[in-house]
């Protein structure tokens, strides 16, 4: 009996993985830190609530906290919504900002609001950027000390919108948190309505690294599994002939990799969707049109489709199986079987 390798939905299902693998979960996070701070939210909360004479109190609780210090600063960049670029900008014009190297700043002790000066210890730098402060990629994940750097940068972060000067305090208006400390009802309906919208902004980069991921995972798995010399791989490839098949717009289609040697190309198209959403069904929506040019041409189209988000459109599904060469979940055994469907193909005639 041969092998089909155009699969139904329910053979499909039966092989998926359904939730992301623990592999690329673990690649995820190096390149997502939402998560990460959506977990620690409650101890950075409780590192603020707590009423100190001054920012040096702040410095206190985080030397004994549970949360590293780079991941408290990674918090207040968040809250603060002032990136690596403003930092660098503030880094530069340092000493215009700060002549005499120190911030002279408001703050509320006992009801009653006084005037502080905090002294910097370490701006300004050659370079200031995340790299340095331990905010960037997997140094995020590496818990470090606090340094006299994070100290000045948690300062400015907390205390610039409540410069006493107040040319510097509308340069750095965004940094308001100081106003919240030591009132925890304040400050919880603050920082939760932060996340909130963090969590939207986010949320569609977060689902677009998945995307990239697992892309990225299907292409090396070919690469190093599919044992054929000269074939030559395309991240976000065309096909030659197949187009957009709108009256008005002609643009070549691009598919998420396409593979090819010796004139033969294979269309691949990659979908992993933990939460069901719209793009399933817009794959769906361009996947007889596709085939057919794809066809026509003489090429494959193939799809690797899984998670729970997919499987909950089970109409967009059938179509896709529908007008697929080759359609497999993800997982290495699934993708083993696409390796052996370009083989044949291939290596055919």
């Amino acid at each position: 009996m041969t092998f089909s390798y155009r699969r139904s939905v329910e053979e499909l299902e039966l092989v998926a993985s359904k939730f992301w693998p623990q592999e690329l979960a673990r690649q995820e996070a190096e390149l997502s830190i939402i998560p990460k701070l959506l977990e620690t939210q409650e101890d950075f909360i409780s590192i603020l609530r707590v009423p100190v004479a001054s920012i040096e109190g702040i410095f206190d609780i985080v030397n004994t906290s549970t949360v590293p210090s780079n991941l408290f600063l990674k918090h207040l960049v968040v809250l603060a919504d002032f990136g690596g670029e403003m930092l660098q900008r503030i880094n530069k014009q340092f000493h215009s900002l700060f002549p005499d190297g120190s911030l002279s700043y408001l703050w509320l002790v006992n009801g009653e609001t006084e005037e502080r000066v905090y002294t910097f210890k370490s701006l300004p730098l050659g370079t200031l950027n995340n790299d340095k402060l331990g905010l960037s990629g997997r140094k995020l994940l590496e818990a470090q000390r606090l340094s006299s750097l994070h100290q000045d940068i948690i300062a400015l972060l907390i205390l610039g919108g409540a410069s006493v000067n107040e040319e510097l305090a509308n340069v750095l208006t965004k940094c308001e948190i100081s106003e919240y400390i030591g009132q925890p009802d304040k400050l919880d309906k603050f920082i939760r309505q932060r996340y909130i919208w963090v969590s939207r902004i986010t949320g569609g980069s977060q689902s677009n690294n998945l995307g990239q991921l697992a892309q990225q995972f299907v292409r090396t798995y070919l690469e190093e599994h599919l044992g054929i010399p000269d074939v030559e791989y395309k991240p976000n490839g065309h096909v030659p002939g197949v187009r957009h098949t709108d009256e008005e717009d002609k643009r070549e289609t691009t598919f998420d990799l396409v593979i090819s040697k010796g004139g033969k190309y294979v269309a691949i198209e990659v979908s992993f969707q933990v939460t069901t959403n719209s793009v399933i069904e817009r794959k769906s929506g361009q996947a007889q049109a596709r085939y057919d040019q794809v066809h026509a041409k003489g090429y494959k189209i193939a799809y690797v489709l899984d998670g729970a988000g997919n499987f909950q459109r089970e109409s967009a599904l059938r179509t896709i199986c529908a007008f697929s060469d080759c359609t497999v979940a993800f997982s290495q055994a699934e993708l083993e079987v696409l390796c052996q469907f370009i083989r044949e193909y291939f290596t055919e005639g």
